[in-house]
């Protein structure tokens, strides 16, 4: 794994965008496009990144980004790839950089439709497992008792285990990453680069706005979404699979921390604990991790 102080100093995220304050997108984004070098074309549905990049004719990254229909972000990447080929450029990168509505919900065809062609792209899905750039609604990413502004009692169901939908389509590399540890993520997106044909990235990525947390706590609430289980680190090459070093030693459960610690810093899910601790739907919540790890390593396994 790479040294951080071997990270090229670079920038392609530049300073004046229109993140919100403690947004982990563009930790996430920062180092994506230091990994990538820069020979990158990136496809942005409608998103939070679709704002944060600025408006016309300002921009916030310092890359070619061609923004689309919500719904379309796969097919339009399929078409950006194609008019490369036919220029003879099979170097540069092409990186649909979406969120959860946009992937789990509302681009979910367009996905599908793209790796079964076998596109030699990446897809990138930023998971902050709500709709935050419209009002925080909820996604089939949100968790099982969070908080948004649509289920404001707390969500029904638990989220959908979009890995192993995309995991159906043989991508060449599929991972999860998580922004709490950078060094892996770059890292994740440098082994992309090595692989022709459909990769797909799944990152798991804290949001202050929508979750209710400090600004500057985002980092602590991805490590501890690992050190409890609710996060999973892995990566998948063909058929050989291997959990990340930072989510290996918390497969045994007795080894995870208490999952209050990771729910409590989140006003998301502050209904659990007011007036009193609300046990059945916490241990709701610890099964489905529970059951998340059995499914992901009966699948890969």
């Amino acid at each position: 794994m790479v040294a951080t102080r071997d990270m090229p100093l670079k920038e392609y995220v530049l300073k004046g965008n229109a993140a919100c304050a403690g947004c982990q997108d563009m930790v996430a984004l920062r180092h994506a496009h230091k990994a990538l070098e820069g020979d990158v074309i990136q496809v942005v549905p409608a998103c939070c990144t679709s704002v944060v990049q600025s408006l016309w004719p300002k921009s916030g990254l310092a890359i070619p980004v061609l923004n689309t229909a919500f719904m379309a972000s796969a097919a339009t990447a399929s078409g950006v790839k194609a008019a490369l080929k036919a220029k003879g450029n099979n170097d540069t990168m092409v990186m649909v950089w979406a969120g959860d509505g946009g992937t789990f919900d509302i681009g979910l065809q367009a996905l599908s439709g793209a790796l079964e062609r076998r596109t030699d792209f990446l897809y990138i899905c930023y998971n902050n497992q709500v709709y935050s750039n419209t009002g925080t609604q909820r996604s089939s990413a949100t968790p099982l008792h969070a908080k948004t502004t649509t289920t404001w009692t707390g969500k029904t169901e638990p989220e959908k285990m979009i890995d192993l939908i995309v995991a159906a389509h043989e991508p060449v590399y599929q991972f999860t990453a998580n922004t709490s540890y950078p060094r892996d993520l770059y890292a994740k997106f440098q082994k992309a680069r090595e692989h022709e044909g459909p990769k797909f990235g799944h990152i798991f990525l804290p949001c202050p706005q929508a979750w209710n947390y400090p600004v500057e706590k985002g980092v602590e609430i991805g490590k501890l979404a690992v050190e409890t289980g609710y996060w999973i680190n892995w990566e998948r090459i063909g058929e050989e699979f291997t959990i990340g070093r930072e989510s290996k030693r918390f497969q045994d459960p007795e080894k995870r921390k208490p999952i209050d610690e990771f729910l409590k810093m989140q006003g998301r899910f502050s209904h659990l604990y007011k007036p009193t601790r609300e046990d059945k739907k916490i241990g709701e919540l610890e099964a489905f991790i529970q059951h998340r790890w059995d499914v992901v390593l009966r699948t890969f396994t």
